[in-house]
């Protein structure tokens, strides 16, 4: 395994002699996916049957990957509350709440307003944690296209004492919430029930929603995103409009969106509070410490995608994301870790993607016939690397959520 004990300084270092390096290390990364030809050898760790597939669907085929953009109908999506069935002549946008200038607006009054792309690797926080997923296949890129977020919020004055922007999804569902403190009442909207624990349970029905700071809501990237490829957003991907949060998580990215709300206070909804929440373990001296997070941004990580035979050998192709890559390691069977070829082809003056995955190859050239593990790390520009499983952070870590740990697949050559 490698040195759990690697310095800043040092990854600094690595990250911008791997920057200056690009010229050397750049090969034309996002053609060789779509031309590498030859036998792909398929990865002997498969993921189980997906167990859920009305809430989880289109898992990425790690092997079939042979363009950088995921095309619509291949990219997976995550549902909470079913699809809801939106009208787009209908539909309405409303900004409401902590604002000088509240108002609704149409589809059509979006389309007016200039449209913007953003190129961003969407993935959903359960990414690799799942039991099913162990491929990190909850994963796809796109080109995302809408209005830009933040001049609507400035167009509508958001007061001084405003600090969370509330994004509604028109989806919804049934929560019971479990109480046995006794601080639970009747009323309206809700059905109070007593539990086996002596308390009460309250169900309600509650509509998706996800916050984020005002500051963070003004970024200059957050769309209201109508399209998705080129096309309009297909009802799977929240026609007829999402938010578009790019660096955020999927589930920061709320479908269907009909509603923004700007408050004075923390939101505190079921899917920021109660669930996608994080749990760790710690040790402080004899006692244990549980913490509490709300998932919200990507983390930096790695996936080999898939092997493929060559003339001269085997090439390992592999994506990174999360973050600007400035290099990607690869170690074959517990070995050193190697160098990849970062691909930067087709982005402004070779600079690592803001947003969006970036691919890598690494030649493999006459290893031994048999079983091996191949496995990858990226680092980003600002020098942090991808960690390893038994990072303290992650190993100390209770749900699913935020899993980035570097992963190894396995393969038989022949």
């Amino acid at each position: 395994m490698e040195d759990q004990n690697i310095s800043r300084r040092t990854l600094l270092k690595g990250a911008a002699a791997s920057v200056a390096g690009l010229s050397v290390l750049q090969v034309t990364g996002g053609r060789a996916f779509a031309q590498a030809g030859g036998e792909v050898i398929p990865w002997l760790d498969q993921p189980p049957p997906n167990p859920v597939p009305d809430a989880v669907g289109n898992l990425l085929k790690w092997e079939e990957l042979n363009s950088w953009s995921t095309p619509a109908h291949n990219f997976f999506w995550v549902q909470h509350y079913g699809r809801p069935n939106l009208d787009g002549a209908a539909w309405r946008l409303n900004i409401s709440g902590l604002v000088a200038r509240p108002r609704t607006l149409t589809l059509v009054d979006l389309k007016l307003r200039g449209r913007h792309e953003v190129d961003f690797t969407l993935e959903c926080s359960g990414n690799t944690g799942f039991p099913f997923n162990t491929g990190a296949a909850l994963l796809g890129n796109a080109r995302w296209a809408g209005a830009r977020l933040a001049p609507l919020l400035e167009d509508a004055y958001i007061l001084d004492e405003a600090t969370e922007v509330v994004f509604w999804g028109s989806d919804r569902g049934t929560v019971t919430i479990r109480d046995n403190s006794g601080v639970l009442s009747g009323g309206r909207t809700g059905i109070v029930t007593p539990n086996s624990g002596g308390g009460l349970d309250l169900t309600i029905t509650e509509q998706f929603a996800r916050s984020m700071s005002v500051s963070e809501a003004l970024q200059r990237d957050n769309l209201l995103c109508y399209e998705m490829n080129g096309e309009p957003l297909p009802p799977e991907h929240g026609f007829p409009v999402r938010l578009i949060a790019p660096g955020w998580y999927g589930v920061a990215n709320v479908k269907w969106l009909t509603r923004i709300e700007v408050l004075n206070q923390r939101f505190a909804g079921r899917f920021m509070a109660r669930d996608y929440v994080s749990v760790r373990e710690q040790q402080q001296g004899d006692q244990t410490v549980w913490t509490f997070t709300t998932v919200s941004r990507t983390r930096l990580k790695s996936a080999p995608a898939k092997v493929t035979r060559t003339p001269n050998g085997y090439r390992v192709m592999g994506v990174a994301w999360g973050a600007p890559i400035a290099s990607v390691e690869v170690q074959i069977d517990n070995g050193p870790w190697m160098p990849a070829a970062l691909d930067l082809s087709g982005t402004p003056d070779a600079r690592p993607r803001r947003h969006a995955w970036s691919f890598w190859t690494f030649e493999w050239p006459l290893p031994a016939r048999g079983e091996h593990t191949v496995r990858s790390r990226a680092f980003d520009t600002e020098g942090n690397v991808q960690p390893s499983p038994e990072d303290a952070f992650l190993s100390s870590k209770r749900t699913y959520w935020e899993s980035n740990g570097q992963i190894t697949r396995r393969v038989m050559l022949p």
